[in-house]
């Protein structure tokens, strides 16, 4: 399970960022799944989590606007990519795009069966408007 927010260095000139140790320790194997999020994040899914995951989205009809407009967020984007022993990994440009993760600096959070990474404005942002939302 993930859990906690960490906030890491991103090196804009090569797409990169380590991810943290308490993430990895919950990653079977040396890769993950990465994909557009909502709310302007990337999702990170464990391979075998990530079947469950869109198993769910898979089953809906292809004949249902909905369902075919959430395939094409989640899969259209999506990635396999490789950490290594540092937890460095290279993240593919559409998503930084999408993330518009830019500056030297992103936010990583656990959230449950999967974690996020945001920009650190962006982060601030949700968590200051969710907190309004939540609390009214």
């Amino acid at each position: 399970m993930f859990f906690g927010e960490y906030q890491v260095r991103f090196q804009k000139d090569k797409n990169r960022l380590a991810l943290p140790a308490k993430i990895r320790n919950q990653i079977k194997g040396e890769e993950v799944v990465l994909a557009q999020g909502f709310d302007g994040c990337i999702f990170g899914y464990e391979k075998g989590e990530w079947q469950k995951f869109t198993k769910k989205e898979l089953s809906g009809s292809v004949t249902e606007k909905r369902s075919r407009q959430i395939r094409r967020h989640l899969f259209s984007g999506a990635a396999i990519v490789n950490y290594d022993t540092q937890g460095r990994t290279v993240i593919p440009q559409n998503l930084v795009n999408y993330a518009n993760l830019s500056g030297n600096q992103a936010i990583i959070i656990g959230a449950g069966d999967h974690f996020e990474i945001w920009n650190s404005r962006e982060w601030q942002k949700y968590l200051t408007e969710s907190k309004k939302e939540v609390w009214e």
